[in-house]
């Protein structure tokens, strides 16, 4: 059984690599955003709260990301492990985290901040079927609408260069100390997030010796 944590600033592409990593391993990928943004569409009191700190461009509260969290790993789906991504994010998360689960990795992403004004200011999502777009890279075939469902695409209310800024601020201060805890249990692979999405993937499985493995090998 394999559990990884990804880490990365917004925008460095842990949920792409992430789901890389499930389709050949088997794992669970475990999306603590995604979560978030469920709750937000179904329009329940998570969400309420969760919409509240997103347009604020603030990170959602402890308690409520541990309890998510937690209530998500307590349905034991993940019978060849997990990766998770979008947890922990400052210390005290990271603490309750290493309590109850022993970690094989940390999958680092490295991005300089410029190339995440870059990549997130150029996000695009479609309300209606939750679909995600990155005008750089992954373009809808008609601008500005859904090439699944045909609805208009949106900006992410948390997509905003204020909110943006907001984010980054709060994650040199509070989520990079997260990365020294995990240092000291010497788990912490860096990986640069710059190239090319195949090129992070082979990059990540070369550190962690993943090269070639499936879950049914």
């Amino acid at each position: 059984m394999r559990k990884y944590v990804i880490m990365g600033v917004q925008g460095s592409g842990k949920g792409t690599q992430a789901k890389m990593l499930r389709q050949d391993l088997d794992l669970a990928h475990i999306s603590v955003g995604d979560i978030f943004r469920w709750h937000v569409r179904q329009h329940t009191k998570i969400g309420a709260q969760v919409k509240r700190a997103m347009a604020a461009g603030e990170l959602v509260g402890d308690d409520l990301v541990e309890e998510v969290v937690r209530r998500r790993l307590g349905i034991h789906d993940w019978n060849y492990g997990f990766i998770i991504d979008g947890f922990p994010r400052n210390g005290r998360q990271a603490e309750f985290f290493m309590e109850s689960y022993d970690i094989d990795a940390v999958i680092h992403l490295e991005l300089p901040d410029d190339e995440v004004r870059r990549r997130v200011l150029s996000r695009r999502l479609c309300p209606s079927c939750g679909m995600d777009y990155n005008l750089i890279a992954d373009r809808p075939e008609v601008e500005g609408r859904c090439d699944i469902c045909g609805h208009g695409l949106i900006t992410r209310a948390d997509d905003t260069p204020e909110a943006l800024e907001a984010r980054l601020t709060d994650y040199h201060a509070k989520t990079r100390p997260v990365l020294e805890l995990f240092r000291r249990k010497e788990v912490v692979h860096d990986v640069d997030g710059r190239p090319p999405v195949d090129e992070v993937q082979s990059a990540i499985r070369k550190t962690l010796g993943l090269s070639g493995y499936r879950a049914d090998d």
